[in-house]
């Protein structure tokens, strides 16, 4: 999310290094490119006007202080601007009812609502400890309550069943009765998807809202739509009281025009983000983070959060121990290395949240790629337990074997226990304290 846009910015800002004042003239140029950044993201031309004028007239005139250089002046001036546009703040969930407090989802067809049904679901269940119960009063789309019941074994919440003979109201209320009798924390109902133009869905959903009176109703809209995104939600919301939006697929949208644009045009907040597929990727909207990353100054704090929801504990501490002997370090801790890393949304993802990582050449972003990862899995697994705890054994007739178990060629083979080998030499170093020198000697081999 945000590629294009990050590097654009960073271009535009770089050429204000080694100024000692900002004046118009000198930001004049800037704040032109910055324009058309923005308007290339695809965001909302009310939202880049008033967001320009607002870094203009902070700008001009600035002292820049001893320790920054205009440049980094203005990328604070611009990362402050970038937060408020987009919120401030994470708003959270309101769960200050009396049980069950039911979350109402909208949206237009196609934009992932019932998965996102699940991932939020995923989401409650683990950092609030709440039970959940999810039901579908989608009685139109083909399969969509048989969907949703999938996914509600997958994220383990309580399932509602419902038919597509049924009114929507009545599903509703007989769901939330069901809840109220088993005590249940939280009830998400699942709506179809409509468009904002279509008059007889809309009265649908406004009476279903009536009946139910959620404590959050909450819009999912795909980001990829850019603006479009934020023009949807500001319709539902002229019909329905949202009380926040969804973004989903934004870990394919380069441009983030939509998470630029919709809390400026809707006034309701960001609540979440969808970043992939899985039932794992969902994220709190933090506007500061996201600012952050936007500008290349990475998103350390949701590093460090993701780590501590999704890594097991037992085998970083395990590893841990290996590391600090030096010692045992095989091939299936080198695929718990590669699982881990996968669980937290793939290198992509971890290198997008990293200060600097948007300065790196496009070459060499490019060639990671998180299939790759998933490759040399699928290496491991072809071998047996032995030829994982002792690689030096794996010879040309077990290479040809393992890289017929895997699909790949011997040469992928050869190439992992190569990186194995240099991960092992570096693991030796770190345990006898040469991490100085080690990272010294990596220092020039990376692309900056």
């Amino acid at each position: 999310m945000f590629d294009s846009l990050s590097e654009r910015l960073g271009k535009t800002l770089k050429n204000l290094r080694g100024q000692g004042r900002m004046k118009e003239d000198n930001i004049k140029d800037a704040l032109r490119e910055v324009r058309m950044a923005l308007l290339e993201a695809d965001v909302a031309l009310p939202v880049v006007r008033e967001f320009i004028e607002q870094v203009r007239q902070r700008a001009i005139g600035q002292e820049v202080a001893k320790s920054l250089s205009p440049g980094q002046a203005l990328i604070k001036i611009v990362k402050d601007e970038l937060t408020a546009i987009m919120g401030e703040a994470a708003e959270e969930l309101k769960f200050n009812v009396t049980p069950p407090a039911v979350i109402l989802m909208a949206g237009l067809q196609g934009a992932g609502k019932t998965t996102t049904v699940a991932k939020l679901t995923r989401w409650i269940k683990t950092h609030t400890k709440k039970s959940v119960m999810v039901v579908s009063v989608d009685v139109y789309r083909p399969a969509a309550i048989q969907q949703l019941e999938t996914l509600a074994t997958e994220v383990e919440a309580i399932f509602h069943p419902s038919t597509n003979k049924q009114k929507p109201v009545k599903i509703a209320k007989e769901a939330i009765a069901s809840a109220r009798r088993q005590f249940i924390d939280v009830v998400i109902i699942d709506t179809a998807g409509r468009l904002h133009i279509d008059d007889e869905m809309m009265a649908e959903i406004k009476a279903l809202h009536q009946v139910v009176q959620p404590v959050e109703t909450l819009f999912v809209v795909d980001s990829m739509t850019g603006q479009d995104a934020a023009n949807s939600a500001k319709a539902f919301d002229d019909a329905l009281p949202l009380t926040g939006v969804i973004l989903t697929k934004t870990d394919g949208d380069a441009r983030g025009g939509a998470a630029l644009s919709v809390r400026q045009i809707t006034g309701k907040p960001i609540k979440f983000i969808g970043v992939g597929e899985k039932t794992t990727a969902l994220e709190v909207f933090h506007p500061d983070r996201i600012a952050s990353r936007i500008l290349g100054m990475g998103d350390v704090l949701s590093l460090i959060e993701e780590a501590e929801s999704k890594l097991d504990r037992g085998k970083a501490e395990k590893m841990a121990r290996k590391l600090k002997s030096g010692k045992g370090f095989n091939l299936e801790d080198f695929r718990d290395q590669l699982q881990q890393m996968r669980s937290m949304g793939g290198i992509s993802s971890l290198l997008g949240k990293m200060p600097g990582m948007g300065q790196l050449p496009k070459e060499a972003m490019n060639q990671v790629n998180d299939k790759q990862f998933v490759t040399l899995e699928a290496i491991v697994n072809s071998m047996t337990v032995k030829e994982r705890h002792y690689p030096d054994i794996i010879k040309a007739s077990r290479k040809r074997r393992i890289a017929a178990g895997s699909g790949v060629q011997v040469q992928d083979v050869n190439r992992l226990l190569k990186q194995f080998t240099q991960m092992k030499k570096m693991m030796k170093k770190v345990s006898r304290g040469g991490m100085g020198k080690m990272m010294s000697n990596l220092k020039g081999q990376l692309p900056f």
